[in-house]
């Protein structure tokens, strides 16, 4: 036994100095109740597992913690066996970090989470207790998760995340860290929650509110409004586009004069979102008076002339007087009024022309861009469909857009103002007509899973794009969302594509095995789709029996028959 685990051999009192021996070495200095050499070592590492027994025995046991409230119940169907057993499968599934533009046939099921967590909150299922921890660690890698996830995951996930730090998330989003949005029902608890709670809180308590009490919400809002930061005065305002209405009005322009210039502006943008809001009517005079048709020429033609100045009432309806770097003045503040100016007033001021009718007139002097722009934006604030059809023009137009849409971004948003049908109608009329090159925006506003229209026009473009001999790669956008987004029924028609097709001359290297691959892929991820949701179904129930036959009373006999 070495000197220092003898019990009669003299041990260091203090932590601080074994360490500092281990730093200086036992060559330069030795250890107390050790002589030099080389057991020198040895004996340090026996004196620091002696000190760390004593250390460790010690120790004072801290006072017992609370024993947290048990989770509550959650009255929530549990899901079908064998859903649930796909929903481990796809929790525990990882990205592959493999690079290049190659991917393999396997279907990518971290992407099929976002479907598979709409289709069980749809059937109103609750999530199985063992699968809570791995749907909040993907919840929180992943923020496009978390309202499906924090859904379907339920209270018991709040019950959680109050445990554990790197699952706080979940408290910020969810009212009140786990109360529901009972606020019509409990105006003590709201007004409480609105004055003591955290920001997070109160800005997610004002928007559950607001989808379900306006009124109630605003006169939340009133209450503090001027004791409230900049900073947080915007981020509750921005809570008033759900549900804003005429009733709004009168807040609105009192927000109008914040001392924050966000506050105004963000003010004034809901404010014209309403048509018939007094704010409205002054834009509409603004900008009618810098637009008007020019009947002199032989072919009538609107003409321009923008804002000399950005004066106090331009500047307090929202107006920003300064132009980013790069752009006029005049353009910026004509741009400003025209956007926010009701689309309605410009039929009444243009003669009575209707919207198309209004686009297809040439705009003098190189203003037309402009022009079209603040349309555009007009007609999604304004969400008006009539207008937006007309500065989209045909899909098959060789401009690809209409005059007013400068942007494949725009595009997308006037896409978003028309009705689902009409939506995939327009698109798939694009991508018959210009391919999938410029498609991928436009796809994204389209609803899911695709109408036939899309996924059709889809399918025919990477057909055609695989004939012309490239690499699929620079379609992997397009082929993921078409994974995630095609109807799955359309599997059948795509099976036809799963063979390597003959290579002509002038193609890649090896193109034709790599887009067969590619469509593997879609096929195997589609009627993994399906089986997504046929797991997911309710469990039919049997049948009932029919009931046992009663005794045949006897019938009198007929006349025989001859």
């Amino acid at each position: 036994m070495s000197r220092t685990a003898d019990t009669d051999a003299p041990l260091p009192d203090a932590w601080e100095e074994l360490v500092t021996t281990a730093l200086l070495g036992t060559d330069r200095r030795t250890p107390a109740g050790s002589v030099p050499g080389p057991r020198a070592p040895h004996d340090l590492l026996d004196a620091a597992a002696l000190a760390t027994v004593r250390r460790r025995a010690g120790l004072r046991p801290a006072r017992a913690a609370r024993r947290p409230a048990p989770a509550p119940a959650d009255p929530r169907p549990a899901l079908p066996p064998a859903a649930a057993r796909r929903l481990t499968l796809l929790l525990t599934d990882r990205p592959g970090t493999s690079g290049g533009g190659r991917r393999g046939t396997a279907p990518d099921l971290m992407e099929l989470l976002p479907q598979w967590l709409a289709a069980a909150n749809a059937h109103g299922y609750a999530a199985p207790p063992e699968a809570l921890p791995a749907l909040l660690d993907a919840a929180r890698g992943r923020t496009d998760l978390r309202p499906a996830a924090l859904r379907f995951a339920g209270p018991r996930a709040l019950w959680l995340a109050r445990l554990n730090p790197d699952w706080r998330f979940a408290l910020r989003a969810t009212h009140g860290g786990g109360a529901s949005a009972s606020a019509p029902d409990d105006p003590d608890r709201t007004r409480r929650l609105w004055q003591e709670g955290l920001f997070a809180e109160r800005v997610a308590l004002l928007t559950a509110l607001r989808s379900r009490a306006p009124a109630a919400a605003r006169a939340l809002l009133a209450a503090t409004w001027a004791t409230e930061r900049a900073e947080d005065r915007l981020m509750f305002l921005d809570s008033l586009r759900a549900g804003l209405g005429p009733d709004d009005e009168p807040f609105l322009e009192q927000a109008l004069a914040d001392r924050s210039r966000n506050v105004r502006a963000t003010a004034a943008e809901l404010l014209s979102a309403l048509p018939d809001s007094a704010l409205a009517g002054r834009m509409a005079l603004r900008a009618a008076a810098c637009v008007a048709v020019d009947r002199t020429r032989d072919v009538p033609m609107i003409v321009v002339e923008a804002p000399h100045e950005c004066d106090a009432g331009m500047e307090r309806d929202g107006v920003v007087a300064k132009a980013p770097a790069g752009r006029g003045e005049r353009s910026w503040w004509l741009g400003q009024l025209v956007e926010a100016a009701p689309l309605g007033c410009w039929s009444r001021r243009l003669g009575g022309r209707t919207p198309r009718e209004i686009v297809a007139l040439p705009v003098a002097d190189g203003w037309q861009g402009e022009l079209h722009a603040a349309w555009c934006r007009a007609a999604v604030r304004q969400r008006n469909a009539a207008w937006s059809r007309a500065l989209l023009g045909e899909p098959s137009a060789p401009e690809a857009g209409g005059p007013g849409a400068v942007s494949l971004a725009e595009r997308a948003q006037l896409l978003g103002t028309l009705p689902a049908a009409e939506r995939a109608e327009w698109v798939a009329g694009f991508i018959e007509t210009h391919g999938l090159s410029e498609a991928f925006q436009l796809l994204g506003v389209c609803a899911v899973p695709w109408a036939a229209p899309v996924g059709r026009a889809v399918v025919d473009a990477l057909n055609i794009a695989r004939d012309a001999g490239s690499y699929p790669w620079s379609f992997s956008g397009v082929m993921g969302l078409a994974e995630r987004c095609l109807d799955p029924s359309e599997a059948g028609r795509l099976d036809a594509l799963l063979a390597v097709p003959d290579e002509p001359e002038d193609a890649s290297p090896g193109a034709g095995s790599y887009w067969a691959e590619a469509f593997q892929r879609l096929v195997t991820t589609l009627r993994l789709r399906a089986t997504l949701l046929t797991e997911l179904a309710p469990p039919t129930p049997p049948a009932a029996e029919p009931a046992p036959a009663g005794p045949v009373e006897p019938t009198a006999p007929g006349p025989a028959r001859r």
